[in-house]
């Protein structure tokens, strides 16, 4: 994370509580400036831990997506058991009736070899041998075709579902790496912290919390359209609560996280990590920007924010600050995304 200079005003959640964006905001440096001139012997202190914050977004980012992916596996092999479980039932009444016409066969004289198949470790080379035979009814071998393709897709679903599980397995690994990862670059930020002289550190607090979260002065913009108004109404109406890494509300939030929140109130469903917000619509120059728009940043998307007007966006910009107001400008990279 690097110091970045506040622009002008344009016109433009192992736990479940920690399964999305951190998204910690680099404007901790915006206000930089605001630090006594005796501070600077602890720059390359601040500067590092700028650096800190940034490493663990983009490790959080792909902590985010490493989730997601667990998620979308968990419902996949959910599905693929309960496919599963009922073919297996399908082939069980299968055998029980070709069962049924064994016995009846053997009390009348004889059985049919055809239907050995039930007690064959091999059906699919006993019936090449069967079909061969020709005391095989036309009943029967249709009965025994049935079960041998349902017993090939059984054994196709059984693999599909393994591959399916030892995925998930890997991408759960994934998240505890990721999740270690962000853990020790903020535990190595708070370290830093704590160790610049007490008023060094007030100086910083104060710098990283220098949004507002009074209502600015929005230059009478008005959202485009209902939808729109009422993702804006729900992120105001979070001003002030707490960033809470992996949270959707209502008491906390990280950064894509406030705008799942909010985009849920305007009945919209959106990608729960900010990488996957970028592209939840169509892309607007920021001078085009109007309220309700995504605004995300850096080349990676890690961070993003929901435009308000004259310049303005509401976010959850990082542990400690409360969502808030701050200049769109606040980040390099800013893209904006008409939901």
């Amino acid at each position: 994370m690097r110091s970045h200079r506040r622009l002008a005003s344009t016109s433009s959640g192992f736990d479940r509580g920690a399964s999305a964006a951190l998204c910690v905001l680099t404007a901790t440096a915006a206000a930089l400036g605001a630090v006594p001139a005796t501070a600077a012997p602890h720059d390359d202190t601040r500067a590092e831990v700028d650096r800190l914050y940034e490493e663990a977004e983009k490790a959080t980012e792909a902590y985010n997506k490493a989730d997601e992916r667990a998620d979308s596996l968990k419902k996949q092999v959910g599905t693929a058991q309960d496919r599963i479980a009922r073919q297996q039932d399908r082939i069980n009444a299968m055998r029980e009736t070709l069962g049924s016409l064994a016995g009846a066969q053997y009390r009348s004289g004889g059985l049919d070899p055809s239907l050995a198949l039930l007690f064959s470790d091999d059906p699919d080379d006993y019936l090449d041998k069967a079909a061969a035979l020709d005391r095989i009814t036309a009943h029967q071998a249709g009965e025994l075709k049935d079960l041998q393709t349902a017993m090939r897709e059984l054994a196709q679903e059984r693999a599909e579902a393994a591959g399916q599980l030892a995925e998930l397995e890997k991408s759960r690994k994934a998240v505890a790496h990721h999740k270690r990862t962000v853990e020790k670059k903020l535990a190595e930020a708070r370290r830093l912290l704590n160790s610049l002289p007490s008023e060094e550190r007030a100086a910083y607090d104060r710098a990283s919390r220098s949004g507002r979260d009074e209502m600015p002065d929005l230059g009478g913009a008005l959202p485009p359209n209902a939808r729109a108004a009422a993702a804006v109404a729900a992120a105001r109406a979070a001003l002030g609560k707490p960033y809470v890494w992996g949270a959707t509300g209502p008491s906390g939030f990280d950064c894509s996280g406030l705008m799942v929140w909010s985009y849920r109130h305007a009945g919209v469903s959106l990608p729960r990590t900010s990488q996957g917000q970028r592209y939840a619509g169509r892309q607007v120059p920021l001078s085009q920007a109007q309220p309700g728009d995504l605004v995300t940043y850096r080349g990676d998307a890690s961070h993003v924010g929901m435009y308000v007007g004259n310049g303005q966006v509401i976010h959850a910009p990082y542990p400690g600050a409360p969502v808030r107001y701050d200049p769109v400008g606040m980040m390099p990279g800013a893209t904006v995304t008409r939901v």
